[in-house]
């Protein structure tokens, strides 16, 4: 076991936001999925990636975002067990109540069907109980930073509640 001077288990829980548009990219209406990880209230990763698909709906962008950043999470998971500190569900917070009710139907709808079979990893660690999907209203979307321009006031707000900084250039 490793011992962390001031460090509680308590902190050491993980937590995803993830985020995406849709069809952002005017060349090739390919979606971006912006992610942040936080082990307790630190930023401990944040990503942000042009989806290697086309999404015909912005729940579909949300969903194929959180199935990438789903394996992300179950990483960290495995490197906290290594420590000793496990876990069950760990939270993904998403602002697409849609696609957080594609997580978790067990039955796949004709109009789903088209979703490469990669994406639908999350749905199985849905079931076997290792993530939970919770909505997040959009203002509190942290990794929106990730995928899409904003004011100024914005962009510092989100900046700080990442624990941010940002240098002057």
């Amino acid at each position: 076991m490793v011992a962390l001077s001031g460090w509680q288990p308590h902190h050491f829980v993980p937590r995803l936001q993830r985020d995406s548009d849709h069809a952002g990219c005017k060349l090739d209406r390919k979606s971006t999925s912006g992610a942040c990880q936080f082990l307790g209230d630190k930023l401990v990763s944040w990503s942000s990636r042009k989806q290697n698909c086309v999404s015909l709906s912005t729940a579909e962008a949300e969903y194929v975002a959180a199935a990438c950043c789903c394996s992300q999470v179950l990483w960290m998971k495995t490197q906290l067990a290594d420590f000793g500190y496990t876990m069950q569900r760990i939270p993904i917070y998403c602002d697409s109540k849609s696609a957080i009710q594609i997580t978790t139907n067990p039955i796949q709808h004709s109009r789903m069907k088209h979703i490469d079979i990669r994406y639908h990893f999350i749905k199985d660690h849905v079931e076997k109980g290792n993530v939970e999907l919770y909505f997040v209203e959009s203002d509190y979307e942290l990794a929106d930073l990730f995928t899409k321009p904003f004011d100024e006031k914005r962009h510092f707000f989100l900046l700080s509640k990442l624990g941010m900084l940002d240098l002057p250039a």
